[in-house]
């Protein structure tokens, strides 16, 4: 069994990320720039935009953090969103959610310029994912699909099962296995007998944030595993698979935390260096 080790790969693409930054400053007088819209005070959201400001830090990409309090008006995210849109030292934005619910997230998401959505939610880029073409692609699921190939895993021909069907991970990560290949089954809270599909699986990719609910009996042997949930238990973070038993039958899996998540800020900070090429470069 090897642990697909995505802090390892995270780093390697960090390092790589920074020499672009450096090289688009002297060369071009260029540095990324990312604006990130937090909305209200869900701890785990300013958690994890926290870790993407000192991400971008590191690497040498200009971020700034829209701080806005729960109560704000959606017409003022809008706005606040329209004037980033024109800014030109903003590359990418990042809308951190979930949003309040008086705030609409498909609104908010299809007013972000489409060359400065680097987390590729908007229609254009979901269409573009969807028809194999040049767009920007989800960060979580591109970078589960980097992180497969760094270990040399080609999922064409094999069967993949995605568990879990949200738009912001679920279904780019489904179009992107069908994109390389794979056949696809999607599995989600409507799904009748889970089993019946994972049992034939060649890898299972599951992301729906409920501890255990891949144990090795609904597995084969020499699965390929990848955890992409995260649910807080305790003082630990876990995953959606159960570590110890589905190990012993994988060939490949990821570990949780230190698997997939790493991937997922890493990509964001290689999505905003492709938009400042593209933008500004």
């Amino acid at each position: 069994m090897t642990i697909l080790d995505g802090r390892k790969l995270s780093q390697k693409i960090r390092e790589d990320v920074k020499k672009d930054v450096e090289k688009l400053k002297n060369e071009k007088g260029l540095v990324p720039g990312l604006a990130v819209l937090l909305v209200g005070d869900d701890p785990a959201s300013h958690t994890y935009v926290n870790m993407k400001s000192k991400a971008c830090k590191e690497v040498g990409v200009y971020s700034i953090i829209h701080e806005m309090p729960s109560s704000i008006s959606e017409e003022e995210v809008l706005s606040i969103i329209e004037k980033i849109n024109h800014n030109e030292f903003i590359d990418g934005i990042l809308v951190q959610l979930p949003l309040p619910d008086h705030v609409d997230t498909t609104k908010v998401i299809d007013a972000i310029d489409v060359n400065k959505d680097v987390d590729g939610f908007h229609p254009y880029n979901v269409g573009q994912l969807v028809t194999n073409k040049e767009g920007y692609v989800p960060c979580t699921p591109l970078g589960v699909m980097n992180l497969l190939a760094e270990y040399n895993i080609d999922v064409k021909g094999m069967n993949a099962v995605v568990v879990g069907a949200s738009d912001i991970v679920g279904k780019p990560m489904a179009s992107l296995l069908l994109n390389a290949g794979a056949t696809v089954d999607i599995c989600h809270i409507h799904t009748r007998d889970l089993k019946e599909h994972t049992l034939k699986a060649d890898i299972v990719l599951v992301g729906v944030g409920k501890p255990d609910l891949i144990t090795a009996d609904i597995v084969k042997d020499d699965v390929i595993i990848v955890d992409i949930g995260t649910t807080k238990v305790g003082d630990k973070i876990v995953g959606d698979v159960n570590y110890e038993g589905v190990s012993k039958k994988a060939t490949f899996i990821t570990p949780v935390p230190g698997g997939v998540g790493p991937m997922t800020i890493a990509t964001l900070l290689e999505n905003t260096v492709k938009a400042c090429k593209k933008n500004r470069g």
